[in-house]
């Protein structure tokens, strides 16, 4: 029988949740106030803890903190009330197994709570079977790439959401793969599911399902993916480009772990574990109104940033042999290998379309080069373009002039695009670069940029 300890210094609080606890068959232990708890925690090795956050003695932190050091697997599920859930979060990325909001339902906790056994129980499998990692296809031989990869396994181990972040093709389906293949969902379904792809009705069909003849051409019952990936993991791909609306219905559906079918009435219990990714900074995502800030806090419980290929150049030689060894197979050539001119040229670059734009230009290469031994002649025109227009700089200029006139001509670039990005609104020209809207039309003004 798992023992569950229950630190609140509210007795109705605690005496209901006791009931709850003591209905699903475990054993419960209340301690009144946060110090009681620190001292029951050491006398009687608990499987599970639940505590208030806020409590007028040791508060919530203080127990998180003592558990991780005795014990970073007995799930700490903290209780909290809404205006604090930014705290509940900052728990949750210190170790805590989940939180929950006031008022909540016995429904709730109790599949909270079975939810946090099996992961106790799984764990502990995990341990006892000692399993090797798995990196998947992650080439992370920069020590940028290797703190992603320790850090995607790291919270692998846990159940919370995971939000993914970095700009386009830095691979972040791929660290969502290596989250749920090292987790103890890894026996379930892994469910992607592009969000930018699908106007906000298929979207909403795709994440909840629909019921026979909720609208024209819905012929038969159809489940959605969060029942599809039951006992594992769905990942939502560019998530900020869902409809604010249908935030609003995603969210209730990760308070409540329940879901309703477009066209049904009842409601279906799911048991999955959510990845999302964006390639837009989240809080700028959510500044914008692109995301919410609510379902922010839910989806954002441990942040992964990637970064992008032009800040881990050291990760392209590996990446370009490790392409050409994967395609070599599908050709009707056997590519040995790459010159170091043409690899020096290729870590030059600024790989703007990041490791998806490196493995299509290998793939292209492959397809169409007579060498066996891949040459700089064979490398495509935009890695030459780019070259030239490096080579079009005066470097002959003493260091003081050439390092303005650099900085004079990134300037420059870098506020046409974000004019050009913001179709002239110098208002959110400002915002976006993070200036007032004075100095902006100072730099503009010395740049000689028509606004």
């Amino acid at each position: 029988m798992e023992r569950v300890l229950v630190i609140d210094d509210e007795l109705i609080i605690a005496q209901n949740l006791s009931d709850i606890i003591q209905r699903i068959g475990c054993e419960c232990i209340i301690a009144p106030d946060g110090d009681k708890g620190i001292q029951l925690i050491n006398e009687m090795n608990p499987d599970i803890i639940l505590t208030d956050l806020r409590m007028s003695d040791t508060d919530g932190f203080e127990i998180l903190r003592t558990m991780m050091e005795l014990d970073k697997d007995v799930p700490v599920i903290i209780i909290t009330a809404y205006g604090t859930i930014q705290m509940a979060v900052q728990a949750v990325k210190m170790g805590a197994y989940d939180f929950i909001t006031k008022p909540y339902s016995d429904d709730l906790i109790e599949k909270i709570i079975k939810k946090a056994i099996s992961y106790r129980n799984k764990k502990k499998e995990l341990i006892a079977t000692d399993k090797n990692v798995s990196e998947g296809e992650i080439v992370a031989k920069s020590k940028a790439m290797r703190d992603v990869v320790e850090r995607s396994l790291k919270v692998a181990a846990n159940d919370t959401n995971v939000l993914i972040y970095g700009e386009s093709g830095t691979g972040k389906e791929l660290i969502a793969n290596i989250i749920h293949n090292n987790s103890q969902r890894r026996h379930g379904p892994f469910i992607p599911l592009d969000c930018a792809s699908l106007p906000a009705t298929l979207l909403e069909s795709e994440l909840f399902g629909f019921e026979k003849g909720a609208f024209t051409g819905a012929f038969k019952t159809k489940p959605g993916i969060f029942e599809l990936a039951k006992e594992g993991t769905i990942f939502l791909d560019e998530v900020t480009e869902m409809d604010v609306h249908l935030q609003s219905k995603m969210l209730r559906v990760i308070q409540e772990r329940k879901v309703r079918r477009v066209g049904g009435n009842s409601t279906i219990n799911i048991d999955v574990r959510i990845l999302s990714a964006t390639n837009r900074k989240p809080e700028t995502a959510v500044k914008e109104k692109f995301l919410r800030e609510d379902l922010y806090f839910r989806l954002n419980v441990i942040p992964i940033y990637i970064p992008p290929l032009r800040d881990r150049r050291e990760d392209i030689p590996h990446l370009i042999n490790f392409f050409i060894k994967k395609y070599n197979p599908f050709s009707m050539k056997e590519i040995k290998g790459i010159s170091d001119e043409a690899v020096k040229e290729m870590i030059r670059y600024s790989w703007p379309g990041n490791v998806r734009q490196l493995q299509n230009i290998i793939l292209r290469i492959i397809s169409l080069t007579e060498h066996e031994i891949i040459q700089a002649s064979d490398l495509p025109v935009e890695l030459v373009a780019e070259k030239e227009k490096d080579s079009n700089f005066n470097w002959h200029l003493k260091y003081k002039d050439a390092k303005q006139k650099w900085i004079d001509n990134f300037s420059s670039e870098y506020f046409k695009k974000l004019i050009k990005e913001n179709r002239g609104n110098m208002t959110k020209v400002a915002d976006s670069a993070g200036i007032c809207r004075a100095t902006l039309y100072r730099l503009l003004h010395s740049l000689n940029i028509d606004h």
